[in-house]
């Protein structure tokens, strides 16, 4: 039987992080290790100067061992592959993350440096997302078969799966896309602005990102804005 480690950045509670673990049971043992709260965009950072604090967490699902991780994503595929399982997990799920994991967004996002952790600890890596909103329709019916697809699909060893899913009704669901390249281009292009001075000439700031939907045919991006599942490779830098 395979053994399935699932983590994300949302943390330990996220709706989505359920929903994943509840389809891979029909897959393997399954386990959990996640953060104790929300750490999105920790990117692929990990744990080095300090110290990591882990406590059993009793999971409401029948059948799996979870624990809370007060590090990032990439720590949780550490800790829970060399120290709490009992052997390296075969295949590491990261998410269901809230809001895409595409184009150069990819290299903030802790659902996909989860993913690369795994990669790294050769461990199969897969990062799952869907857009934010509130409408599951097309993760909730497509989520079984998509996961015995890409449990099956062979990778190079720095190599992981990022799986994309527009949050529109089925009916609106164009299809899916697979084998798609990463977009050149972002959803917000960020910028700054203030919101106060600070005593001794601080200042206090805030990201302020424009939106756009401008991006390259055949990309991830493209694919979710035309409502596609994307599923592209994301190569691990070594």
């Amino acid at each position: 039987m395979r053994t399935i480690l699932i983590t994300n950045d949302d943390g330990i509670t996220a709706d989505g992080l359920y929903r994943l673990a509840k389809e891979a049971q029909h897959f393997g043992k399954v386990y959990i290790v996640a953060p104790e709260s929300q750490r999105s965009a920790a990117s692929h950072s990990i744990t080095l100067h300090g110290t990591i604090d882990i406590f059993p967490y009793e999971y409401p699902m029948d059948g799996i061992k979870a624990w809370t991780c007060s590090g990032t994503p990439a720590d949780c595929v550490r800790v829970g592959s060399l120290y709490l399982m009992p052997q390296k997990p075969d295949i590491v799920l990261s998410g269901i993350n809230k809001g895409y994991n595409t184009a150069t967004d990819i290299q903030y996002s802790g659902t996909v440096g989860a993913a690369l952790e795994a990669a790294f600890q050769g461990c199969k890596g897969i990062a799952i997302s869907e857009q934010d909103c509130n409408c599951h329709e097309v993760t909730d019916h497509c989520l079984h078969d998509l996961l015995a697809e890409l449990l099956e699909t062979e990778l190079l060893p720095d190599q992981i799966l990022n799986v994309n899913i527009p949050g529109c009704k089925l009916s609106e669901c164009s299809g899916i896309l697979r084998n798609r390249t990463v977009s050149r281009s972002m959803f917000f292009t960020d910028r700054y602005r203030k919101i106060t001075d600070l005593p001794k000439d601080g200042i206090r700031l805030e990201v302020d990102g424009l939106y756009g939907e401008e991006a390259e045919a055949g990309t991830d991006m493209r694919d979710v804005i035309d409502r596609y599942i994307s599923i592209g490779i994301v190569n691990r830098i070594h």
